[in-house]
């Protein structure tokens, strides 16, 4: 299984953005999070277009777009043409899912569905052969710096239950409340794409993404 750790620019120092992407890129990220949110489907609003368009130009980096939108079938092909590698929407923001993964897939990227803490795995179950990867939200989106939710532990193991009966090629990300005691937990539980913010950014970036990429990899060969 391929782990890998999705530092969220959400919680960068925007004043130094260009700075500290080389940084994760040099102590050796590969994944980029990238979090818009429009508002409306989250009481915030974070960046859109040009910025990953900007960023996208100094950056080899896979760029992993969630987008926390009402009805982000408008924008996929924007995103798309700006720099995404892979566009994850939420089950709850669109009132036709299948349609909005359809287009993800007729962009030429990979496709993600993404679920709110309350939201049941069983309501985007028959997604799940569309998609490549699921998101679990375990936090509330739409804010950094949340403690985990506990109860989405459970979520997690559920989800992998279901993809590895189904003998399904699908990633399950986690998104929320990540640090030294929850990784292991989320990663145990199942996910193997980890997205974290102040776990990252806050204090010495390039010695945090180095920290955490080695305890990823002593926690995956306890598994394997």
């Amino acid at each position: 299984m391929m782990y890998q750790l999705c530092p969220s620019i959400l919680s960068a120092d925007f004043n130094r953005l260009g700075e500290q992407i080389k940084t994760l890129e040099k102590a050796g990220v590969k994944w980029l999070h990238i979090d818009v949110m429009d508002g409306d489907f989250v009481p915030s609003i974070s960046f859109g277009m040009p910025v990953i368009k900007s960023i996208r130009r100094e950056s080899k980096m896979f760029f992993d777009v969630h987008l926390m939108v009402t009805a982000p079938e408008r924008y996929i092909q924007d995103f798309a043409d700006c720099g995404a590698d892979s566009i994850t929407i939420h089950a709850e923001a669109s009132d036709d899912p299948e349609r909005a993964i359809e287009l993800i897939k007729d962009a030429g990227i990979k496709a993600g569905i993404s679920i709110k803490p309350a939201t049941p795995v069983n309501d985007i179950s028959h997604l799940l052969e569309d998609v490549d990867l699921v998101l679990v939200m375990t936090v509330q989106p739409g804010f950094g710096g949340q403690k985990y939710l506990d109860e989405c532990t459970e979520k997690i193991q559920e989800l992998r239950e279901l993809i590895d009966r189904e003998e399904l090629d699908v990633d399950i990300q986690v998104d929320g409340g990540i640090n030294d005691d929850t990784l292991e937990t989320v990663m145990k539980a199942g996910a193997n794409l980890i997205v974290a913010g102040s776990y990252v950014f806050r204090g010495d970036l390039e010695q945090n993404v180095k920290s955490i990429l080695r305890k990823i990899d002593k926690i995956s060969q306890e598994l394997d």
